[in-house]
Order: structure tokens, then sequence, then C-alpha cells
């Protein structure tokens, strides 16, 4: 039986994409599967209006969603010191800001991690030192640089591939987003599997059924 693969559209500003990763680096160790890594950039990068659309409900039920299901799963969840999305607040309201430093960095890193196969171990490395709530200032120091090394990894290196061509990353990253919606869904994390949209951490399970059905089989055993 061939090995089966899915695409995962995911974003390094997503708590939900965060709650996922593990279980995903789970599922790719037992199964004989490959997990296509298509980072996106956060959606309040791709649409800054986006948190102006919303109802006022939504934020604080975030919140507390996703509070409640890292205790679940034994996740360790904090907020992100830097938030990966610059924003500043306008008349009561955040604002995404015109520069994002963070992001573009993060997601073009990304890439260039899914360019060496090693997509999913970086995402799940680096996505910890954001969002576990352990780490003040991600972005500063050999943090990111020793959560790159862990996903087997060369911080320098990956940074040079993308300052000599930028551009490439950019386009890789615009062709991430419009596969997503392509895809059928826009938000994070989802994976697509066959032309089949499963969106969000929940979907996981369904998509692993579904994956069942198509011959999925285990990894073989040493």
């Amino acid at each position: 039986m061939a090995t089966l693969a899915f695409d995962l559209f995911w974003s390094f500003r997503s708590p939900y994409s965060y709650l996922a990763t593990a279980r995903i680096v789970e599922l790719e160790a037992e199964w004989d599967l490959d997990v296509n890594v298509r980072p996106v950039l956060p959606i309040a990068v791709r649409e800054p209006d986006f948190f102006d659309r919303v109802n006022p409900l939504w934020p604080p039920y975030l919140v507390r969603d996703v509070v409640r299901l890292g205790q679940f799963h034994g996740i360790d969840i904090g907020i992100p010191r830097p938030d990966p999305v610059v924003q500043t607040p306008v008349d009561g309201r955040l604002r995404t800001a015109p520069e994002q430093p963070h992001a573009h960095r993060l997601t073009r890193l990304g890439v260039a991690a899914a360019e060496r196969g090693r997509g999913l171990p970086f995402l799940d490395e680096v996505s910890k030192i954001i969002w576990d709530g352990k780490v003040d200032g991600w972005n500063e120091g050999s943090h990111l640089a020793d959560a790159t090394a862990r996903a087997g990894l060369d911080l320098a290196e990956l940074e040079a591939a993308v300052a000599a061509d930028t551009p490439r990353f950019d386009a890789a990253i615009e062709a991430n987003q419009q596969a997503l919606e392509a895809g059928g869904h826009w938000g994070v994390p989802t994976c697509v599997f066959e032309g089949e949209p499963f969106f969000g951490q929940d979907r996981l399970d369904l998509l692993l059924w579904r994956l069942q059905q198509h011959g999925l089989e285990r990894r073989p055993t040493a």
C-alpha cells in the first residue's frame, strides 16, 4: 500500500494550530503517512479587518476554549510574548499594524523548513516556545535557534536562504493561501486529503477515520 499524504495549512499565530501539532506529530509517527506542511500567514495579516467583523463574544470565548483544550489534552498553553502579530489599539479595537516582522519571518522560515523535509518538527518545536507560556521573548536570545536545532535544522542557514530569495518564499506562502481556499476553507489548522478539508484541531479523529478508509496502515515497528 502506498504511503498516504495530506496537506496541513497552519499558522504560527493560531492557538488551535499549536494545540493540534503534537497530535499530528503522533499521527505521522504511528501511521504510514506524510504530512505536507504548508504554512500560511495569520488571518489577522491576510485579512486585517477580520476581527472587526467577528462577534465581540468570540475573542473571550476563544481564550476560554483554548485554555480548557490545553488542560484536556495536557498541553501547556499561555499568552505569546511577543504576539506573532503586531497590533495596536485604535478607538477601543486592536488594529493590525502595517509592518509584521514576526509573522512574515516565522512563515517564511516554516516554508524553508518544509522544503528541507523538516516542516512538521519545525512547527512543533517553534510553536512550543511561542505558545507554551514558559518563554518570555521567544524572538530574543537563542530561543528560536535552539528550537530550530531541536527540529534538526540550522536557523542561520534558513535565514540566509530566505534572505537570498525572499520573493520566492512569499510566492510560496501566497500559493499556500490560495491552496487553502481551493481546498474548501480559510481557517487553520486545516488538513486537506484528496480534496476534502478537515478544519480545526477537533477534526483529527475524523481525518484519521477517512485515511483509514483509504487503506492507511500503521508504520512497521523495528
